[in-house]
């Protein structure tokens, strides 16, 4: 059956038949695609009826004006049987981002914008990544009620992100590193009291320093190389749209500054006198509360590499920055389980020679994009 048979005929449905509008065209093959299987097809139609009518965040309602009517079938019919692989690296998880999870309406909408799936998961690493959009945020200092910030954490600073990428949802595990690199780095390999055999796997990789992580990295295939994120990128995904000390968590949708509330998203303090929750040790990634872009561990646990060399802030915005062109120390990010509360905070910065090992330190990984087909 081809469009302009659809169209002249109709498409009858619990015994009421729809009059199609002109097709409007959906953004792209991918968002017509609401099954996810790589086609626009019988599946899809499918779907888009039985969700016919007022439907907020639903699949079909392909022009995200809370309804789906003949628009969205006219926009489904004018992509029937084209193909969708946005990321050729990637397997589609979840097309639209989860309400439950992005509790920020503008925010989905600048996912949905983008085009590109919201969760994937890395098909040569199997690691699970989320989209996070293009937006502007202010980069620095955010004190808490109990710490206030380092000298290194200003001045605040408009950052501007022009292009969408997708970030690790978690740190990088012992498990994911084993299977890439063909042995384990870490010191937290054996089971405890608290993490079972079965789940040490999923702690994550420790003892790597920033030199011995871009063997990792490299050789990606299929799309853009794996990277470590931009300083820039790390705290604008830390923050997911709030601006306080701490990200979102549940009954928090807008942050927290509130340092009892670290608890929920962190494992930190491994010392007497710090009262934190760690006991010394790494813990599976994702057991401790996520943030609003469906990010775990972003505070605790490990610290995370950036890609940049450490340096001073500028006093003005700045654009897709990737700090200075070379330095002593890269930056970490986002505290461990060995380190006081004040360091789980959005803005806390720490550095290390890029070739220092410690059993505090971790990553999670990135891959850029390039604009979607049309």
């Amino acid at each position: 059956m081809n469009h302009s048979t659809l169209r002249l005929l109709g498409i009858a449905s619990a015994g009421i038949v729809l009059a199609l509008a002109p097709a409007a065209r959906a953004q792209s093959a991918c968002d017509a695609d609401t099954n996810d299987d790589g086609a626009v097809d019988s599946a899809d139609l499918g779907a888009l009826l039985s969700q016919w009518g007022p439907c907020k965040a639903c699949g079909s309602d392909l022009n995200r004006d809370g309804q789906v009517d003949s628009s969205d079938l006219g926009a489904l019919l004018s992509l029937w049987g084209e193909s969708c692989n946005p990321l050729p690296w990637a397997t589609v998880l979840e097309q639209s981002p989860d309400p439950a999870i992005v509790t920020n309406a503008a925010l989905r909408d600048a996912i949905v914008a983008t085009g590109f799936p919201w969760r994937v998961r890395d098909n040569e690493t199997q690691i699970e990544m989320v989209l996070i959009p293009p937006g502007s945020f202010q980069m620095g200092c955010s004190v808490s009620n109990a710490h206030l910030c380092s000298g290194n954490e200003g001045p605040i600073h408009t950052v501007t992100l022009t292009n969408a990428f997708y970030i690790g949802r978690y740190e990088v595990t012992q498990a994911q590193w084993t299977a890439r690199m063909g042995s384990n780095p870490s010191l937290w390999k054996n089971p405890s009291p608290q993490v079972p055999a079965d789940q040490v796997p999923n702690r994550p990789v420790d003892t790597t320093s920033w030199d011995t992580i871009q063997n990792f990295l490299g050789g990606s295939v299929n799309g853009p190389q794996l990277r470590l994120p931009t300083e820039a990128e790390w705290e604008y995904a830390y923050r997911a749209g709030t601006t306080t000390a701490y990200h979102s968590l549940p009954g928090h949708p807008d942050g927290t500054n509130d340092d009892v509330l670290a608890n929920d998203i962190a494992w930190w303090g491994a010392c007497p006198w710090c009262g934190g929750n760690s006991g010394n040790q790494t813990y599976p990634v994702g057991w401790k509360a996520g943030n609003g872009f469906g990010l775990h561990d972003m505070a605790g646990n490990v610290y995370e590499w950036t890609n940049d060399w450490t340096g001073p802030y500028p006093s003005f915005p700045v654009v897709n920055p990737t700090g200075p062109d070379s330095g002593p120390a890269r930056v970490l990010r986002g505290g461990s389980f060995g380190d006081a509360r004040t360091n789980l905070r959005a803005s806390k910065r720490m550095w290390a020679p890029p070739n220092h090992l410690s059993n505090r330190f971790g990553f999670r990984v990135v891959r850029e994009l390039e604009a979607p087909s049309k």
